[in-house]
């Protein structure tokens, strides 16, 4: 059950920055089945990467994290939402992140705002 909520969770931060920014945008018809599926198999996608990749990255970059005082990790959230179009882009699904800046820096951080704010409404059972 959490899991669900955690991706229906991404999958409405990931609706409003597909509805703030112009560069960030799933290329079917708004009001059908397939654009919301589309936005459930993304935040499918979006969910593996932040599971799988993300703790690598920041492992990695831990010295980059520390000396930006976590500034870096704005970045690596706008490489998570790159490597998400990627992926969707390599199974055909139509979800496309045009370029790191503005588009995937300002959508990750996007992201990052409306899950938090999220997770502060809707318990998760911690």
């Amino acid at each position: 059950m959490r899991f669900i909520i955690r991706t229906l969770a991404a999958a409405i931060a990931l609706w409003v920055s597909i509805q703030l920014l112009d560069g960030i945008r799933i290329t079917t018809e708004t009001n059908s089945v397939n654009y919301w599926g589309t936005l459930l198999i993304v935040a499918l996608i979006f969910g593996l990467i932040n599971a799988i990749v993300k703790p690598i990255v920041k492992a990695l970059g831990c010295a980059l994290i520390v000396l930006t005082l976590g500034l870096f990790l704005l970045v690596i959230n706008a490489a998570m939402l790159l490597l998400t179009s990627w992926i969707s882009g390599q199974f055909g699904i139509p979800f496309h992140v045009d370029d790191f800046w503005p588009s995937a820096f300002l959508g990750a951080i996007i992201i990052s705002v409306v899950s938090w704010l999220l997770g502060m409404i809707i318990p998760d059972g911690d």
